[in-house]
């Protein structure tokens, strides 16, 4: 039980990476407080232990600030929502920067906002951002806006953990390759050939085969836990070989 005693909170926890994160933090003894927009998905922590699940629209920053608020604790915050836009800078539109701003980058702003102050007067925290092997890490062919956006947290992150890494906070994000969950089945079926749409994503990781959401959260764990207290400020890559 590395987590027993630690209280979380993760945003996007309905389904993929969120998902697995929040079973995973509980099966290590935090209290996980699972929010999501889609109050559906929400459905299936019924009778789960250690969890409390929650609608949350993490667009509506004062809603962030008062379920922080209502939270007994908060020990980890998992900035785990965001959104993936196609297409090259000449395809992209303003409206899909703001959106994407706004999801990708604001949304962890307003979060961490809210989260640092309780986690400053408890003596300490761990935020964990979630980025992209696409970002300033890697680029990728017709992501501009996601890419832009990814690079952006990954800025965020290292701003939030210089800041105050006298203080007890340390803040870190992941940088997942191509994941195999709902978000990434919508998308390949939004294409005119799925199948071509899904060997294609297949092709680009060097393992031959897509992350699945399991295999990403032992990191989330392990950044939650005090087995990571002298990591902050890093960038975890889990991408299948994307970047060696």
């Amino acid at each position: 039980m590395r987590l027993k005693g630690k209280t979380a909170l993760v945003t996007a926890a309905g389904q993929g990476i969120g998902q697995a994160a929040v079973l995973a933090l509980a099966a290590e003894g935090a209290t996980v407080w699972a929010t999501d927009v889609n109050a559906k998905l929400l459905a299936s922590y019924e009778g789960v232990a250690n969890v409390k699940a929650l609608p949350l629209d993490v667009l509506d920053k004062a809603a962030i600030g008062k379920v922080i608020d209502s939270m007994p604790a908060i020990d980890v915050l998992f900035n785990c929502a965001g959104v993936v836009h196609n297409g090259s800078a000449l395809e992209s539109t303003d409206a899909d920067l703001d959106f994407a701003f706004n999801l990708n980058v604001r949304a962890q702003v307003w979060a961490i906002q809210a989260a640092l102050p309780r986690m400053l007067k408890s003596g300490g925290g761990s935020i964990i951002n979630m980025a992209s092997v696409c970002s300033s890490i890697k680029g990728l062919p017709n992501r501009f806006v996601y890419g832009t956006t990814k690079a952006a947290v990954i800025g965020m992150t290292k701003c939030v953990a210089a800041d105050f890494v006298a203080q007890g906070i340390r803040c870190n994000a992941i940088a997942p390759g191509t994941v195999d969950t709902p978000s990434l089945h919508d998308r390949i079926n939004a294409n005119a050939d799925p199948e071509a749409a899904r060997k294609a994503f297949v092709a680009r990781q060097p393992m031959g085969r897509l992350a699945q959401a399991h295999e990403i959260v032992p990191i989330v764990v392990y950044l939650a836990s005090d087995e990571s207290v002298f990591a902050t400020g890093q960038v975890f890559s889990i991408d299948g070989g994307m970047t060696i």
